[in-house]
């Protein structure tokens, strides 16, 4: 067999059903990558016991037979959900040597289904960021280029599994985290629709937007981990959909014709680079070639998604991490005078520059005085944001476009102006308003050689339309299968 970690999900475990590998081989090796490559900052926290305990498991189960196909293959999970073998930080200095009681429920899920957990991935500090420079921890580099930033905020999953440091690793998506690091470093990535994961253990940003899901190389690989991972939970996660879960792999091979493709127009007007640009219109182009068909429609509120995202999910993050205070667990400040004094410390001490402005941000919009002015207003809009993708679904059946307006940037390139990162969410941002399910797909390569995705974006519950379109896209390109040198 090639080397594990030249193949994706679906290839690891035929070659583990063949018995041409055990899963405590398959540990070894990825655990191996993972210490040759730290220098890259994707992990966190390894635990060399731990994973191997549950590779032996998975070997025995595999021996017992009926196995499921992810049996004793590798994957991560990012830090912002909690697990028990493995300490919890989110990326912050606040919870530094945390340890849950408790998996999250996608972790617990695709720890039924057999997978191997092999650490924890970095990530921007409780999920706020575009880069992964916001985690106390340090920045993560990207493999296309160690210059360049990986995208955020799960960008420790990202690059992890495009230097194949794992074969695939979970992400949440609340602006756009999965797809935008996805789209920088040539993955594959999708955020189901709002319910469809339980949000159960994900340590929360903002609760109403806050969505897990899988990256991986491919869109055959995606399937099989979604279709682990959703499903309703009722006692756990209240928002979870009443959904029975799904075989997302059962429609990946259907035919493109007569799709009709979505290109919103905002989406390439004058902010939209180049190179990124040219990427774009030649994965259309393939599309077109399978029997899609490209139509123009609008979605007229996209430039008042970032607005509205940026007073509704900062409100959000303000009420959710008001819990780190310094009584009940992670960091409390060494000195204090008095309770209000510690809580004060705490605060100051253990929260990221980014994650304070936020929280200031959203306790302001929250205000006696400010909340009919801000924060309702920007609920009437998202209404109509998510009421502008029911129209253009009267037109089509999938929304196409670009993940982000230009490929990866420097590091250290947006440090002094935060309001640089939020502009780059432009084209995530209104799905995740709209509770909609959106993926990126490997469409190709810009500027310096850096990967540019393709989003696709679905009406509700349509992940299975979405990861079809990608799986013919990848059916057609090699994009999906080029690796950074580095990294081989």
């Amino acid at each position: 067999m090639s080397a594990p970690h030249e193949l994706t999900v679906a290839q690891l475990g035929a070659e583990l059903q063949a018995k041409r590998v055990s899963a405590v081989e398959l540990a070894e090796h990825f655990l191996s990558r993972i210490d040759q490559h730290a220098d890259l900052g994707a992990f966190l926290a390894t635990d060399r016991a731990a994973t191997l305990a549950q590779a032996r498991a998975a070997d025995a189960r595999r021996a017992a037979g009926g196995a499921p196909l992810l049996t004793g293959v590798p994957l991560a999970h990012k830090d912002i959900f909690v697990t028990r073998d493995f300490p919890t930080t989110a990326g912050s200095r606040i919870l530094a040597g945390y340890r849950s009681p408790f998996d999250a429920t996608v972790v617990r899920r695709l720890a039924e289904g057999g997978m191997v957990c092999l650490g924890k991935l970095s990530c921007d500090e409780f999920a706020m960021g575009s880069a992964n420079e916001n985690c106390a921890f340090g920045p993560v580099k990207n493999p296309w280029d160690v210059s360049r930033v990986p995208g955020g905020s799960s960008g420790g999953s990202a690059a992890a599994v495009a230097a194949g440091l794992v074969p695939a690793a979970t992400g949440t998506d609340t602006g756009g985290s999965i797809r935008q690091p996805a789209s920088f470093c040539g993955l594959t990535g999708i955020k189901p629709t709002y319910g469809r994961a339980s949000r159960y253990g994900m340590i929360a940003f903002a609760s109403s937007l806050d969505q897990a899901g899988p990256m991986a190389r491919t869109a055959e690989d995606c399937a099989l981990l979604l279709s682990a991972m959703c499903g309703p939970d009722p006692d756990r996660d209240a928002t979870s959909l009443d959904e029975p879960a799904e075989d997302f792999t059962r429609t990946l091979n259907d035919g493109l014709d007569g799709l009709r493709i979505g290109l919103p127009k905002e989406f390439f007007a004058g902010g939209l680079a180049a190179d990124v640009r040219a990427a774009i219109d030649a994965a259309l182009a393939e599309l077109q070639k399978l029997g899609a068909q490209l139509v123009e429609i609008s979605l007229p509120r996209t430039e008042l998604a970032i607005p509205v995202y940026y007073v509704i999910a900062p409100a959000e993050a303000s009420s959710n991490l008001s819990r780190f205070d310094g009584v009940k667990f992670g960091l409390r400040a060494p000195q204090y005078a008095d309770l209000e004094d510690m809580y004060k410390k705490t605060r100051s001490q253990g929260f990221g520059d980014e994650v304070q402005r936020r929280i200031m941000t959203g306790t302001y919009v929250l205000s006696h005085g400010y909340y009919d002015a801000y924060y309702l207003q920007a609920q009437k809009i998202r209404r109509m944001i998510a009421g502008d993708f029911q129209q253009a679904f009267t037109q089509c059946d999938v929304i196409a476009g670009p993940v982000a307006p230009s490929v990866a940037w420097h590091l250290g390139a947006h440090g002094a102006d935060p309001l640089a990162d939020y502009l780059a969410d432009i084209y995530t941002l209104p799905a995740s308003l709209a509770g909609l399910p959106g993926m990126s797909v490997p469409a190709g390569f810009g500027e310096g050689g850096m990967p540019v995705g393709l989003q696709l974006i679905g009406n509700y519950l349509q992940e299975g339309r979405l990861l079809n379109v990608a799986h013919r896209l990848q059916q057609a390109t090699d994009f999906h299968l080029r690796r950074p040198e580095g990294f081989l």
